[in-house]
């Protein structure tokens, strides 16, 4: 494993982490995406690299590490190999604990999301504007496809979004993968976890317990919820996921989360730090909508995986 550490510690501009597997074309079309931004070329890259978890990955996974090692247009790029299996939930964890700890904030990035031109302007303002606000743990650049609504360029919500995110290190150190979370919560608090019961994010903290499944986003997600945190969204998608056609480690096939990427800038501007009850309401009526297909994916997944 190349060190961290050999990387300059000083810079302007978040760091941005990429995590990649076994997708040689989604992760080129990521990283060309990223170059676009203007920042890009002062930005630090920091690829992680898993390894095959089996024989039949290592081909992809090796001609994935060939491409990364040609990526240019960034102010550096340092690339970690993990020589074991990680899978996709302690490699983030790993990857964003040391980037957060080392630099104090990080942009967050996996080899399936296409960015707009604006991605990195977004993100690093947003990091700046609200790094002393400690209600704010989560900058997230992709929205759902629940409609624009309101006359602000942001709003928030306490779930996050981690299709093209960041935070910072004071928010990052409270997190913990423990199903020992759940212990926190009561039955009116699940329910508002679970957006009014209109989708199902403890069900999924419930097969982790089980060993059903092993992810890390719905444990960050509860970790704002029990705090009181906030994730800032753009009211237009900076981030569009092309991970839905069943190449990933955790997507299916759909086009439920489809987005249109936005062309122009979304600006930061000071907003009410509270939650948006329309924003809130928008998303249960679109997680109402799609509920039924998503848990027609989620059961074939777990027949895939496990054989059930």
């Amino acid at each position: 494993m190349h060190p961290i550490e050999v990387i300059p510690r000083m810079t302007t501009l978040a760091p941005i982490v990429l995590f990649v597997y076994n997708r040689p074309a989604h992760t080129r079309r990521t990283v060309e995406a990223l170059q676009k931004n203007e920042l890009a070329g002062e930005s630090d890259l920091f690829v992680f690299s898993d390894a095959p978890k089996t024989i039949e990955a290592a081909e992809a996974v090796r001609e994935v590490r060939e491409y990364v090692k040609t990526i240019s247009g960034f102010r550096s790029v340092s690339i970690v190999e993990r020589h074991k299996n990680w899978g996709l939930a302690n490699s983030i964890i790993d990857g964003v604990t040391r980037l957060c700890r080392e630099y104090g904030r990080v942009i967050v990035l996996e080899d399936d999301l296409v960015v707009s031109i604006g991605f990195l302007r977004y993100m690093n303002e947003a990091l700046v504007f609200y790094q002393n606000s400690l209600e704010v743990m989560h900058i997230s650049g992709c929205r759902y496809p629940v409609g624009i609504f309101g006359t602000d360029d942001t709003f928030f919500l306490q779930v996050p979004l981690c299709w093209g995110w960041a935070t910072w290190q004071r928010a990052w150190i409270t997190f913990n993968k423990d199903t020992a979370v759940m212990e926190h919560f009561d039955r009116s608090m699940i329910k508002r976890f679970n957006f009014d019961n209109t989708y199902s994010y403890w069900k999924q903290l419930e097969l982790n317990r089980k060993g059903k499944i092993n992810t890390w986003f719905v444990f960050w997600y509860a970790n704002l919820f029990l705090q009181g945190g906030l994730s800032l969204f753009p009211s237009r998608s900076l981030v569009r996921n092309i991970g839905f056609d069943n190449s990933g480690t955790h997507c299916g096939e759909s086009a439920d989360y489809d987005v249109v990427l936005t062309k122009t800038p979304v600006s930061i501007r000071e907003i009410p730090l509270l939650e948006s009850k329309v924003g809130f309401d928008r998303h249960k009526e679109y997680f109402k909508k799609i509920s039924p297909n998503f848990l027609k994916r989620v059961i074939r997944k777990l027949h895939s995986i496990f054989q059930l």
